[in-house]
């Protein structure tokens, strides 16, 4: 049946609150592992990044097809390219809280307040409805009310980044080319895993184990921290010391962590755990990322 003159209505819009679960991985999101530096997990973190509300060009239609002569201020957009300015966006407001931090320390205190479960206390999710892990989100979901207060974080400086290429085995001009002077690289070749990242990933571990080193800086209230770890399948990980005390706002403190393989079949296509450090108010989460030799 066929009207003559067709209407359209539209209906008052309906905002729906605490839809579950809440925060789920988009299909078209980048996924790990890092093909370049298997060492590295990336990505970092993740942010909300779909059907966000964004300032729009005047150039073109928001669909961006020629035949689209409508012109917005706005418009919904989603991509990795609304998930970032959320971060940016964040690093300022740190920025200005904190202006004595190192842009490295406000990445860990970023990924290291991250949470990695939905709304129902769940693991996230990926657009499959399936476990999305740390391939898939880093560190977690960003919390920008945590980051603000982490209690403890993983700084680095220009040295520790050169060390790093050292470690990637960057000659003498290159060097120079990244520092803007020579670098001398220190006499004992560095690890690639013992850059002071806020994430933890050991690949190729055998059965002769493994030991990566980590610092961090306290930038709260004097306080004990203590280390509990969620231990990746296949793998027994332990953390050496498993205490630290702070008696002041800047302190570094350095630990071990220790790997041993249990049943190295369970890691070989990657195993995901968790490091944190807590005082009892504050939880301090590093992911752990281990794959065991072929």
């Amino acid at each position: 049946f066929l009207e003559r003159s067709p209407e359209g209505y539209l209906e008052k819009p309906e905002t729906i609150l605490e839809t579950k679960p809440a925060p789920y991985m988009a299909a078209f999101s980048s996924q790990g592992p890092n093909p370049v530096n298997p060492e590295i997990l990336k990505p970092d973190i993740t942010a909300p990044g779909v059907s966000v509300i964004a300032a729009f060009t005047r150039a073109m239609a928001p669909t961006e097809l020629a035949f689209d002569e409508r012109r917005v201020a706005f418009t919904s957009m989603s991509g990795t390219s609304m998930s970032c300015p959320h971060v940016s966006g964040l690093v300022g407001l740190l920025k200005a809280l904190h202006p004595d931090w190192s842009p490295s320390a406000i990445k860990s205190a970023m990924m290291t307040t991250a949470i990695d479960v939905d709304n129902k206390g769940e693991s996230i999710l990926n657009a499959s409805l399936a476990p999305a892990g740390p391939f898939a989100y880093g560190a977690g979901h960003v919390w920008p009310s945590r980051s603000m207060n982490p209690g403890l974080v993983y700084d680095l400086g220009p040295d520790h980044y050169l060390d790093f290429l050292c470690a990637l085995k960057y000659n003498a001009t290159v060097l120079s080319m990244f520092n803007g002077e020579p670098y001398k690289c220190p006499e004992k070749a560095p690890k690639i895993e013992d850059l002071n990242y806020p994430s933890i990933t050991v690949v190729n571990l055998t059965a002769s184990g493994a030991m990566v080193k980590r610092t961090v800086k306290n930038v709260g209230s004097p306080c004990k921290y203590k280390a509990m770890v969620r231990q990746p399948a296949g793998v027994h990980v332990t953390v050496s010391p498993d205490v630290m005390e702070f008696g002041k706002k800047g302190e570094e403190k350095t630990f071990e962590v220790k790997f041993e393989t249990k049943n190295a079949k369970l890691a070989k296509n990657y195993a995901f755990g968790a490091l944190i450090w807590s005082n009892g108010v504050q939880f301090v989460k590093s992911p752990i990322v281990v794959k065991t030799a072929a």
